[in-house]
């Protein structure tokens, strides 16, 4: 999947402001591609939660 359909999944979920990652996760249906770039492709792996307007300290804890 590329940058363009990971923000496209991500901008089709409203209200991300009061959920958390999990949920912004499985509501953008990412959840799969997510588990699979944290270890082997972190920069995919961030650029997802970029996308999920995932704050960076909580970034940076996550990809830790």
């Amino acid at each position: 999947m590329n940058h363009k359909e990971i923000t496209e999944k991500a901008e089709a979920v409203k209200g991300l402001g009061g959920m958390t990652v999990n949920e912004r996760l499985v509501l953008s249906s990412l959840m799969e591609l997510f588990d699979r770039t944290k270890i082997n492709d972190r920069g995919t792996a961030q650029y997802i939660l970029t996308a999920l307007k995932v704050d960076q300290k909580s970034i940076e804890q996550i990809l830790k």
